[in-house]
């Protein structure tokens, strides 16, 4: 059972239930405390304060006070939130108002469901929020947002950013794997075989612990991603590990402290909480992670490979933080001929993975494409080909979705349906700016150029 957990108390310091006894039952169920739970904690003491308000609380709550704060959410805050979001903290909702009644704290739900529908979703069906970059764009976020060069190509002097070595190799990472960044961003160096894999190799790797729903998959990561990181180990983590030494060895009773890393095995082996232990790679999570340290050149350091100054790995807090200057850095300059078009919203980590998945969905269309046209000259391909070399089926492998369904929503996006649009009416359109009786006066032309012609 993790050791921190949501704590809802009233001014005398005393458990608020039934809140106190739900969290407690969703971590028995093994909810994520740094994700999942606290993300419930925010949504489930919003609406405890706003039946506060109204003389309720949640186990006298009904539904007209449960309607009133969905309106409160959606239209009348200062900053309204998205269907989207709403229907999220509507879910969460209602699977309390469920438990209270399993658990007999409530006779009945106060919503009035119909079939499986949650009676406080908005009801709008909508299609996955895909957003992914250009070639063009993502070299501009990289190189210009996250590594400080100027549109030429050189070092911009003004750059205040740190570590873009880092920054680049951690969007090299994320854009060639497709890992969602809870995943890239808490990887450790013998999971990239850093130090001990030759030149142009790649590497592969469980996910588990770290993935959503810890849904078990295999990631896979080129040479180019990896020597992006090499780059970033060999000339800027020295300088973000080489500090930390002394602070660690101070802390090292809280620390995992690895004294051998088990390569052919994928484990780790080491003391913490005063007893030898033994972790898989893939079994550990990243709070674990984030302690992991081992002894190097200077001393002990993390293990981590993406660690910061001052700190043993970044938090996603920090990653935010580096996406949000990067953001400010390229679109101060988003009025130069030389800069692409930029995205409409601001760009986010997790657009590097639906990026991947487009590109290889896209390779693996035309393979398939071409291995179809192979097959049916020689009259050779089986059913049990179809299913091997599906393109559907390897991405959605290769992202770890829980449905190929999901995969499904990306074949909307290979090619831009605008660009047919405008195709569309190019010839149509051809003559725009003229008049009707521009129009009229060339065709009466033709017409006569056809009968002298005829004549």
């Amino acid at each position: 059972m993790p050791d921190r957990l949501p704590v809802f108390v009233d001014d005398e310091m005393r458990p608020v239930e039934p809140a106190c006894s739900w969290f407690r039952h969703l971590a028995y169920l093994g909810r994520d405390p740094e994700d999942t739970l606290r993300h419930y904690a925010y949504i489930v003491l919003r609406l405890m304060e706003f039946l506060a308000e109204r003389g309720r609380d949640l186990g006298t709550a009904a539904e007209s006070d449960l309607v009133a704060y969905r309106r409160s959410r959606i239209e009348l805050q200062d900053v309204p939130v998205s269907g989207t979001v709403w229907d999220r903290e509507a879910s969460v909702i209602n699977t309390l108002l469920d438990w209270m009644v399993g658990q007999g704290v409530r006779r009945s739900s106060p919503l009035r469901a119909v079939g499986t529908t949650n009676p406080l979703a908005t009801g709008m069906s909508r299609d996955m929020d895909i957003r992914h970059l250009t070639l063009r764009q993502y070299l501009f976020f990289r190189d210009v947002g996250l590594g400080g060069q100027t549109l030429d190509g050189e070092v911009d002097p003004a750059f205040r950013g740190h570590a873009p070595n880092r920054s680049r190799a951690a969007a090299d990472l994320a854009l060639t794997s497709g890992m969602r960044p809870r995943e890239w961003s808490t990887v450790l160096l013998p999971e990239l075989a850093v130090g001990t894999r030759r030149p142009g190799e790649g590497t592969e790797f469980d996910l588990q612990a770290c993935a959503k729903y810890k849904k078990c998959r295999v990631a896979y990561v080129p040479p180019d991603a990896l020597a992006s990181v090499d780059r970033f180990v060999l000339i800027e983590r020295p300088e973000m590990v080489e500090p930390l030494a002394s602070v660690l060895e101070r802390r090292h009773r809280e620390l995992f402290v690895v004294a051998e890393i088990d390569y052919a095995r994928h484990r780790l082996r080491g003391r913490w909480q005063g007893r030898d232990r033994a972790f898989a790679w893939s079994a550990m999570p990243p709070k674990l992670r984030r302690i992991t340290v081992h002894e190097g050149p200077a001393g002990l350091e993390p293990l981590a490979v993406f660690v910061g100054h001052g700190s043993l790995m970044l938090t996603s807090s920090s990653w935010d933080r580096v996406r949000c200057q990067a953001w400010d850095r390229i679109t101060a300059v988003r009025d130069d001929e030389r800069a692409p078009q930029l995205p409409r919203k601001r760009w986010r980590f997790h657009d590097l993975r639906h990026t991947f998945a487009l590109r290889l969905l896209d390779f693996l269309m035309r393979r398939a494409a071409e291995r179809e046209r192979t097959a049916a000259g020689v009259g050779t391909a089986t059913l049990a080909d179809h299913i091997a070399f599906n393109p559907l089926l390897i991405v959605s492998r290769r992202l770890g979705h829980a449905s190929p369904a999901v995969t499904y929503e990306y074949l909307r996006y290979l090619e831009d349906p605008m660009c047919y649009v405008d195709a569309a009416f190019a010839q149509w359109a051809a003559g725009e700016g003229d008049t009707y009786a521009d129009i009229a006066l060339r065709a009466l032309r033709v017409e006569e150029a056809g009968h002298a012609t005829t004549r």
